[in-house]
């Protein structure tokens, strides 16, 4: 009669013994998760640091004034915040369907032999440099579109104020455009790689029950990635605000309250790209540095709201909202 063979014995560690590999592996992992942490408050700290003269002269007044005047020390950062935020939105209402759109057609509706040559070219598109971008957008981008562009949009849109307005080479429209080259290869690639991680089965499923490929796309795809679609947008948000050369070279450098989408205007990232290396004055100096303590400051608001969005979106597709 064959008897089992005995099981193979496994030679445990004694107690107490150290294991150098363990132990230096846990606290590299510890280091590596600590850093961008303490690189984050250092920065903070150190911005907050140069801006303080100007935090103590203007207080939250800075956000609402709309001087910028180095020769009576006189600075406000209204006219600056507001150009971010045109710039950033509009690029944003442009850029993110186009995004979601281009990640869709490379998950689902691509054929095999054209979804790498076409993504290979959108992730190629966000490492050009953006001072190559804004090079194209002062030779090429605002020429045409002050030319072609512009008077068209004049004549059919100029009833709308923010539409009306004069052809210029440098503006809003070509810095709008340029942050949207910009942003859509980063949620164009995050959008592919979520629609690519909804399961088969649920897509198959929808289509067994007799839904169209667009009903199963809008009733379980987008669903299913909601959260994500949020965070890859917000994440596009920041790239937008925080671009500084590009927008620089387009945009024109004029202080003034957007009233025109053709119009020079300027950003606060695109202030402090333009004028920190040339400052005449210390407060003027300081003044650069508060508008990159509100940069910072509109980063972090919006990394929390897309991360509460995203997460409430998430629980209301698993059904636990």
């Amino acid at each position: 009669m064959a008897t089992d063979a005995p099981a193979p014995s496994i030679a445990l560690p004694k107690k107490g013994r150290p294991r150098f590999g363990d132990i230096g592996l846990r606290w590299l992992a510890l280091a590596a998760a600590v850093l961008p942490v303490v690189i984050m408050v250092l920065i903070a700290y150190e911005v907050t640091r140069q801006a303080w003269p100007s935090i103590q002269e203007f207080g939250l007044g800075f956000i609402t004034g709309n001087e910028w005047n180095a020769v009576t020390d006189k600075f406000g950062a209204r006219d600056l915040i507001l150009g971010t935020a045109v710039t950033s939105v509009v690029a944003l209402l442009i850029a993110v369907p186009m995004a979601i759109a281009i990640g869709l057609f490379l998950a689902e509706f691509s054929p095999r032999w054209l979804r790498t040559p076409v993504g290979l070219m959108v992730e190629l598109l966000a490492a050009i440099p953006s001072v190559v971008l804004g090079l194209w957008g002062i030779l090429v981008m605002g020429p045409f579109l002050a030319e072609h562009v512009e008077p068209w949009m004049i004549d059919h849109l100029g009833f709308i104020p923010f539409f009306d307005g004069f052809p210029s080479n440098q503006g809003l429209l070509p810095a709008c455009l340029i942050l949207t080259i910009m942003v859509v290869p980063i949620v164009a690639s995050i959008s592919r790689e979520l629609f690519l991680s909804v399961p088969g089965d649920l897509k198959q499923g929808a289509m067994a029950l007799g839904s169209t490929r667009w009903e199963m796309v809008r009733s379980v795809m987008v669903p299913q990635v909601s959260g994500g679609l949020v965070a890859g947008t917000m994440l596009g948000f920041g790239r937008a605000v925080g671009e500084a050369i590009a927008v620089t070279q387009v945009i024109g450098g004029a202080l003034r309250t957007p009233s025109s989408i053709y119009a020079p205007a300027d950003t606060m990232a695109s202030r402090i790209a333009a004028q920190y290396a040339g400052t005449p004055t210390a407060l003027s100096k300081a003044s650069l540095a508060y508008l990159a303590v509100l940069l910072l400051i509109i980063s972090l608001i919006t990394n929390i709201a897309a991360q509460l969005i995203s997460g409430r979106l998430q629980r209301r597709s698993r059904g636990l909202a």
